[in-house]
């Protein structure tokens, strides 16, 4: 496994096509299975990879987004089969949770505008949003920044790391 990090230039289109294009740059390099292409956005880079996922659908496998506002467009996303995760702390500080039930809303919408049944629609979109005690019995009380416990949860990545592209 290849884990690369982009660095934000801004939240928009800019480090958008960055991420796309050090995407591409490792797609040509090195031996990739460009069927199992992961991407992952925390805040900002969820932002960012919101958008750069919508832009080039086709690069990416899955992408878990963490804390975060849905920048890009739904509809490419289901387009191009990619499965979402999608993780909010309920009482998120900086966020809040209706934005991860908006996102998942408008994945879910544009699935089923794809023709998804519902069965395809839960292998490939999943919402996680726990509520204080989740975090508290951890020791996290800040649920924004706490929310980065995502990346230590197994069954997470293991859900990521299980999608193949043009599964359906």
């Amino acid at each position: 496994m290849i884990v690369v990090s982009a660095q934000l230039t801004d939240w928009r289109e800019k480090s958008a096509r960055q991420a796309i294009e050090l995407t591409e740059y490792f797609l040509d390099k090195f031996p990739v299975d460009v069927n199992r292409v992961y991407a992952a956005g925390y805040s900002a880079g969820g932002e960012t990879m919101s958008q750069a996922v919508s832009m080039r659908p086709d690069l990416y496998t899955a992408y878990l987004h963490g804390a975060s506002q849905w920048d890009g467009a739904f509809e490419p996303v289901a387009e191009n089969s990619v499965a979402v995760y999608i993780f909010m702390a309920e009482n998120d500080e900086y966020y809040g949770s209706q934005k991860a039930r908006d996102t998942y809303q408008g994945l879910y919408e544009a699935y089923r505008n794809a023709e998804w049944t519902q069965a395809q629609i839960d292998e490939v979109l999943q919402i996680e949003i726990p509520d204080n005690e989740y975090f508290n019995s951890r020791g996290i009380y800040n649920y924004h920044g706490g929310g980065n416990i995502l990346f230590e949860d197994q069954s997470i990545l293991q859900w990521i790391v299980e999608k193949k592209k043009c599964w359906r």
